[in-house]
């Protein structure tokens, strides 16, 4: 079988700096001044998928799990690598795309809108995601005023209906009541059932292990796992047994080690980065220098 996901040596490296002074100057000096603190969400991560796989994906907190559901989803980017789908993918995770200033009914046609779907086929499908959702009483009201589990009900009816070829679901239906859980479960097995590609981001071993074929273990960033789900998923439970089985002191020490590796394999990525081009520095320099006399203009300071 051809694959139907592909992920070729992708990486993930955000910007830790968090001083707007600092993001600000090296925007505009075009790299040239520059205080980045990268970190590797994710780092050189490689799997192929088949069409009609369930694919579990597990890790502890911080494995990178979410950031690896946002890649899938297209939500995010790739910092280097490629991610290849053959279909549109669709992120099932609370608050994944909407808005919390608009009412229930304007993100059901937003999002929609996003997934590609006419007007005609959101009208045709707008009570159906409503009555899935179990949310007629509130539809008319703003997301702010959800509950986390009203959220994930509302962004699983959405995207479930929105007829993905790749479903990515991002520890949706840890949130809310068994009924809705349950509910949910019944329309994966419904996608299983037509061939449908899923990715399942879990911490429960158990879960994944009943819902998927294939599983993948994260572990601070890197992938340690990718196979068949039953000796992953057995492996990665082991794991699990032996971190609960450290104490409270233990467990923050090893937290410590693993984060530290994290940070010492990002600063691999400073020596990675293109040393700026002249040509580019110059223009930078004269782009900044226009910016700033526009600015003071702007004051009525010249």
């Amino acid at each position: 079988m051809t694959y139907k996901v592909k992920v070729e040596n992708v990486s993930k490296v955000y910007d830790l700096n968090r001083k707007r002074k600092d993001r600000l100057l090296s925007l505009l000096s075009f790299g040239l001044y520059s205080k980045e603190r990268p970190y590797y969400a994710l780092r050189n991560i490689s799997f192929e998928v088949e069409e009609g796989d369930s694919v579990g994906i597990v890790g502890l907190n911080g494995s990178g799990k979410t950031t690896l559901s946002d890649l899938l989803g297209e939500v995010t980017q790739p910092t280097t690598g490629n991610i290849t789908i053959r279909g549109k993918s669709s992120l099932i995770a609370i608050n994944a795309g909407l808005n919390q200033e608009l009412t229930g009914e304007e993100n059901i046609r937003m999002k929609c809108l996003m997934y590609g779907m006419s007007e005609a086929e959101i009208d045709e499908k707008f009570d159906q995601i409503v009555e899935f959702s179990e949310l007629e009483e509130f539809i008319d009201q703003p997301i702010k005023t959800y509950s986390s589990g009203m959220k994930s009900r509302l962004g699983f009816a959405i995207s479930a209906h929105s007829d993905p070829d790749v479903l990515i679901v991002d520890e949706a239906l840890s949130v809310g009541d068994d009924t809705f859980a349950s509910k949910s479960g019944e329309m994966i097995k419904e996608f299983q059932a037509k061939g449908k590609t899923i990715f399942f981001v879990s911490h429960s071993a158990k879960q994944v292990g009943k819902m998927c074929n294939k599983a993948i273990w994260l572990h601070y960033g890197e992938m340690v796992k990718f196979g068949a789900c039953v000796p992953v998923a057995n492996e990665y439970a082991r794991f699990v047994d032996k971190y609960v089985a450290m104490t409270k002191m233990e467990q923050m020490n090893y937290k410590k080690e693993m984060l530290q590796k994290q940070k010492d394999r990002s600063k691999d990525y400073t020596i990675e980065k293109e040393k700026p081009n002249v040509l580019n520095v110059v223009t930078g320099l004269g782009l900044t220098g226009a910016f700033i006399v526009a600015m003071l203009f702007q004051l009525n300071v010249i």
